[in-house]
């Protein structure tokens, strides 16, 4: 059945209208459960409720994914080699899809469309809060070996794929990273150019019933 959704995925139109900038507020960067204990929570899980999440929680799972925590370095959570901060994290929500742009801690409004039917076959991606595309940009990569580019991007979208599950277990999340995608469509509704790749995606929100304690 997924077979013939190929190039068939199209984004819908937005749930209400969205800000070209969404300031988030600052990351609570303090707080949450242990690290062990966050390593023996992390799991994958595949029911989620559609309520959307809190300004807070979002703000604090990008930076968990992919923030500034060393202004001074422009340093991120997550490795890049040679600092090339290579991969973007695009935001899909019911209002619109959205870059995350770290150094600012801002949301900037790519497209006004729910894209989330688009980021994956799976039927929860077109009704969980936010779905996350972590997208390589080779243009910034121009220090590493062409043949080596795909391979360095990939590692760096794993740390912040892996930031978000250890974030979702200390915060009482589901979230699920997946690979089944229609690149060729996403790509398309994302509008990205002949540099850029999407890599994976990552779907985040509260625990649907049949994944409640």
């Amino acid at each position: 059945m997924a077979l013939g959704l190929i190039g068939q995925l199209k984004p819908q139109p937005a749930a209400g209208a969205a800000a070209s900038t969404m300031s988030l507020p600052p990351a609570s960067t303090s707080g949450g459960v242990p690290l062990m204990q966050a390593l023996a929570q992390r799991q994958s899980l595949r029911v989620f409720d559609p309520a959307p999440l809190p300004e807070q929680t979002l703000s604090d799972l990008l930076w968990a994914a992919a923030g500034v925590n060393r202004p001074e370095l422009d340093g991120r959570t997550a490795p890049s080699a040679m600092n090339a901060q290579e991969v973007d994290v695009y935001v899909a929500l019911p209002n619109g899809l959205f870059r995350y742009v770290a150094p600012t801690h801002t949301l900037h409004l790519v497209t006004a469309s729910d894209v989330r039917r688009v980021t994956g076959y799976q039927d929860f991606v077109d009704t969980a809060p936010l779905d996350l595309v972590f997208v390589a940009d080779f243009s910034r990569m121009k220090l590493v070996p062409a043949t080596q580019r795909e391979s360095y991007a990939s590692v760096a979208a794993g740390a912040m794929a892996q930031n978000v599950y250890l974030y979702c277990a200390s915060a009482g999340l589901s979230t699920v990273i997946r690979a089944w995608i229609d690149r060729g469509a996403l790509a398309q509704a994302l509008g990205l150019n002949n540099d850029q790749q999407v890599l994976l995606a990552q779907t985040v929100g509260r625990p649907g019933k049949a994944d409640a304690p």
